[in-house]
């Protein structure tokens, strides 16, 4: 295990086109030595078939939470990842590789995170659960990323019949790195291997607890840099000229077509009671959309991403998604032209974009210098999900 991934907790589930469809995910666990916040994070890059994606919030008990899901999801029984009342988090990633057996439950994830969101309260809550339920009812074939309040980041890969938990603490950097495989299951199958490549070259370059929420949604979860083949990085865009079109294969890089969202989750600070766990979501491919913080002490979802048959925020990144993906065709639908986003004429639209979700960082982090009331955090989440749509309206 040791000699295959170093120690943040990264699954990256990437997908062959061919032989793997779009159920596959880029994540990472993060202990909270690793991170520049002392928090511990959690990272999802969501690639799914299902594109049109909410967060909701879920009215529950012991713990309500907040919740990714499919638009047409509205009680929140099938979640894809989620943040709860207790400061516990969850994501899943599929794991190729893990055993399985034919005429036992499978597909299950959605709900097994939905019953851990609502019922769990630790990392130990967690794999008790598991424990309990192992059988082939289960319904798993999937890396689950879990952390909790007290700052403990877990990974735990898990079959109908069988789980193997690795703690983020017992690694000397502090984090793992797997893509669209289980290092327990079969050696040298499954799938993800490039981005796992690109994945620890993007990690490697942060100093020693250094990782920082912002880098990550702003940077890497829009990465189109590829392990073996020279292409532009998205940082890299503004060099090419935009008199023409510039394609790149966008198949096995961290942002991708079939990217439906990206989450990452702040964490409380380990021993202070009264901090707060900021899920940061990101509603659509990520070089289409802009970051946004939320708190289930709002008691509510911001209406951008939440109201309507399909939500605002969606429906815009879509729009600028088809200015750079006009291609339908399974074969033509992976190129991107990047010189719709960025150029050396400085017509392309994601420095706007890069602008406003650089400003509700810094909103966002004057914000939480004091403690707030649920009104109060509601209000505010509802102001940067306006402020995010305003921006990408403004886009034409």
């Amino acid at each position: 295990m040791k000699k295959i991934l170093p120690v943040l907790i990264i699954t990256l589930v990437l997908s062959s086109a061919l032989s793997f469809p779009g159920h596959a995910c880029t994540t990472a666990i993060i202990n909270p030595d690793a991170s520049s916040l002392g928090r511990p994070m959690l990272w999802k890059n969501r690639d799914t078939d299902f594109l049109n994606n909410k967060v909701i919030f879920v009215s529950e008990s012991p713990f309500s939470y907040l919740a990714l899901v499919n638009a047409e999801d509205r009680s929140g029984r099938w979640v894809y990842a989620g943040l709860n009342s207790a400061g516990f988090a969850i994501f899943n990633s599929v794991a190729y590789n893990l055993p399985e057996k034919s005429g036992e439950m499978k597909d299950m994830e959605g709900t097994i995170m939905a019953d851990a969101l609502r019922k769990c309260s630790s990392v130990a809550d967690f794999e008790k659960y598991i424990q309990e339920n192992l059988g082939p009812s289960l319904g798993s074939l999937a890396n689950f990323g879990v952390l909790d309040a007290a700052g403990e980041t877990a990974l735990f890969e898990v079959s109908n019949r069988s789980y193997k938990k690795y703690l983020a603490a017992d690694f000397a950097e502090k984090y793992l790195i797997n893509t669209n495989f289980a290092s327990s299951g079969e050696a040298q199958t499954g799938a993800g291997y490039l981005r796992f490549e690109r994945a620890s070259q993007l990690f490697r370059e942060i100093l020693p607890g250094q990782i920082s929420h912002r880098q990550i949604l702003s940077q890497f979860s829009r990465d189109t840099g590829h392990a073996l083949v020279q292409q532009p990085e998205y940082s890299q865009f503004k060099a090419i000229s935009g008199k023409k079109p510039f394609w790149i294969a966008t198949r096995d890089t961290i942002d991708r077509e079939s990217t439906s969202a990206a989450v990452v989750v702040c964490g409380r600070i380990p021993g202070q009671k009264n901090s707060l766990a900021t899920l940061w979501i990101m509603l659509g491919e990520p070089l289409f959309t802009i970051a946004v913080p939320m708190w289930v002490e709002a008691g509510a979802s911001a209406a951008p991403l939440a109201q309507g048959e399909n939500a605002a925020l969606y429906l815009e990144s879509k729009r600028l998604k088809k200015m750079a993906r006009p291609y339908p065709e399974s074969d033509r639908r992976e190129y991107l032209d990047i010189t719709r986003l960025d150029n050396r004429e400085g017509t392309g639209f994601l420095p706007r974009l890069l602008q406003t979700e650089n400003e509700i960082f810094a909103m966002t982090d004057e914000f939480l210098k004091l403690s707030h009331t649920p009104t109060e955090l509601a209000a505010f989440q509802e102001k940067m999900a306006a402020k995010a749509l305003a921006a990408l309206r403004a886009v034409h």
